[in-house]
């Protein structure tokens, strides 16, 4: 991406007589390219761009199907679903200074937010967690606020909040599929995970049976790291990466939530949640952070040691949850 191609954007986004001086990609997007603008009066904001060639991801079969909640969440219209619906329940979420729907600026999807230039959550916390105490009791309510409330169906929001369905019967049954294909998908590429195919799968489908039957749906970010949490200057949480917002169980998001935080998930601990689909859904994110980096890396993602050491992190929990059997 070059300067020139995102000025004429800039521009319109920030106005005021403002040119863009420098931009700037920053790390950890895998699905869109994500850049810093900063105009030549010092003011900055964030591009995102949906572009094939920002995204490190090797394509799959099943990528653009919006009834599977486990699709890729890519491009402007879920973020745009994303973001509406967490506004609607009084979360931060970065303020939209430019949507580009039609391409009138660059061939692809384009949207220019807010920027939050100091840390993230996470590494907040990691510096200094007394100060980071405020803003991780505010996340607390604000995942409070998401779980408190219900969709008609679950899925992705983009695809229920016009009213469309996800194909699977339930959560519990959606999250088995994906699981398998993570199984399938690690054991074509791990022998370890080969080895133990059938083990994981039979505890998979075990798990899976002794969860009872729910309808009840809750606003769910699906993935929940505490990188994907801004901090504005009031000290509140800002919720991002956002596309893969779904109606789903909230059991989903606290596993997720406990493998990405260790003793600190006690900070955002609730009660009542059901054990049998917190079982369940361990093993299947275990299986997912360990088909997911090891498919990440047949592309040209550059920071290969990291996604390697998440693979391996994970492979090796999920064998442990069947090793005693």
């Amino acid at each position: 991406m070059t300067q020139s191609q995102l000025a004429g954007a800039a521009t319109a986004a920030l106005g005021g007589g403002r040119r863009l001086e420098g931009i700037e990609r920053l790390a950890g997007g895998t699905r869109k390219g994500v850049y810093r603008l900063t105009m030549d009066d010092a003011t900055t904001a964030i591009a995102y761009l949906w572009e094939d060639s920002e995204s490190y991801w090797p394509a799959a079969e099943g990528d653009d199907d919006l009834t599977d909640p486990f699709s890729p969440g890519v491009g402007l219209y879920l973020f745009e679903a994303a973001h509406a619906r967490l506004d609607t329940l009084g979360l931060r979420v970065p303020a939209l200074h430019l949507i580009d729907r039609d391409r009138t600026y660059y061939p692809a999807d384009l949207a220019i937010v807010e920027d939050f230039p100091g840390e993230n959550l996470m590494a907040l916390l990691d510096r200094d967690p007394r100060a980071a105490e405020p803003t991780m009791a505010r996340l607390a309510e604000a995942l409070e606020a998401m779980r408190g409330h219900r969709a008609p169906a679950h899925g992705k929001v983009a695809l229920v909040d016009e009213g469309g369905r996800s194909r699977g019967t339930s959560c519990e049954a959606d999250v088995l599929d994906f699981a398998l294909r993570c199984l399938a998908e690690a054991a074509s590429r791990d022998q370890r995970i080969a080895g133990a195919r059938d083990r994981l799968e039979e505890r998979l489908r075990v798990l899976a049976a002794a969860v009872q039957p729910r309808a009840e749906y809750s606003v769910i970010h699906g993935e929940l790291g505490l990188e994907h949490v801004l901090v504005d200057g009031d000290g509140n949480p800002v919720l991002i990466d956002t596309e893969d917002l779904m109606y789903f169980d909230v059991e989903w998001e606290h596993v997720f939530l406990r493998i990405r935080l260790h003793d600190d998930y006690r900070r955002l601990a609730v009660d009542g949640l059901d054990e049998d689909r917190l079982a369940l859904y361990m093993l299947a994110q275990r299986l997912s952070l360990t088909a997911g980096p090891l498919r990440l890396l047949d592309g040209d993602f550059p920071n290969r040691e990291f996604m390697q050491e998440i693979a391996e992190h994970n492979l090796n929990e999920a064998l442990a949850l069947v090793s005693a059997e």
